[in-house]
């Protein structure tokens, strides 16, 4: 299937619920509370209202979500059944094409995710306390690539 990235629709909250709630717990399992709680009404009250939020979908199912904060990337996030499958890799290009160099923080301990963007040309930049969690996060940058 082709993956299609579009604009996230008030309509899509609870399929992008459920989708951030598995991802953060599979890939956070480290921070207190991931994917529930009070981490989750955060995610709903704030960032899914303030973030420019794009989903990507496979034949009409909700399969990722990029929250962007201007050029910083707030948030990625694939289902798990649906990651391996290159849809955060186009997540990531959707952000570079909108805005050229991007930045993230990314939590230390996971390493599957800090692979992940440095195979797609980010590059540590700092270090730095998540506000929330008190875990070490790295700050990685995919500077802007001169056009060919």
């Amino acid at each position: 299937m082709e993956t299609v990235i579009r604009r996230y629709e008030p309509s899509d909250e609870d399929a992008v619920m459920d989708l951030w709630s598995r991802a953060s717990k599979l890939a956070h399992p480290f921070v207190e509370g991931e994917g529930e709680g009070r981490r989750a009404r955060k995610m709903r009250e704030i960032y899914l209202r303030d973030a420019e939020n794009w989903v990507a979908e496979d034949g009409g199912v909700v399969v990722g979500l990029l929250g962007l904060l201007g050029s910083e990337i707030g948030g990625l996030f694939v289902l798990p059944e649906a990651q391996g499958r290159g849809i955060g890799r186009v997540l990531v290009e959707h952000a570079v094409a909108l805005y050229g160099e991007v930045r993230l923080d990314v939590f230390e301990a996971n390493a599957k995710a800090r692979g992940f963007y440095e195979r797609m040309g980010f590059e540590e930049r700092g270090r730095r306390a998540d506000d929330d969690s008190g875990h070490p996060l790295v700050v990685m940058v995919r500077p802007q690539r001169p056009a060919t």
